[in-house]
């Protein structure tokens, strides 16, 4: 079990990597990969333009279990919600303007979708 967690780690970690280049073509700025706090993980924290974005990367080998988009779930948008929270409290940047967006990637990584503003800040 160690094994295959280290595995999907490892995984997550190359395609997170991956979104992070996508994301600085498209303009973004990468300030921090795998933001922890007590609350759970971020796994970007970028700056495009005026918005300080926390960006969830999820892949998945193919869509037999549903599209990397659908396993952002309500649960998963209010742990993201309660991460960046602490982020900003923990950097001072009460007021910046945040949102919240999701890259979905899909068997090789070739092509990555990304959905700016994916969900609202959730309690």
């Amino acid at each position: 079990m160690r094994k295959r967690e280290e595995n999907r780690r490892q995984t997550g970690t190359f395609y997170e990597r991956k979104a992070g280049e996508y994301l600085e073509k498209q303009g973004y700025k990468i300030l921090e990969y795998n933001y922890r706090c007590r609350a759970g993980e971020i796994d970007i924290v970028a700056r495009d333009g005026e918005y300080l974005v926390f960006c969830e990367v999820k892949y998945r080998k193919d869509n037999k279990k549903g599209t990397p988009l659908e396993a952002v779930t309500l649960q998963k948008q209010r742990t993201i919600s309660r991460c960046a929270m602490f982020y900003i409290m923990e950097r001072g940047l009460d007021g910046e303007a945040c949102r919240f967006d999701v890259a979905g990637i899909t068997g090789s990584g070739e092509k990555i979708e990304l959905i700016r503003n994916a969900f609202p800040y959730m309690e």
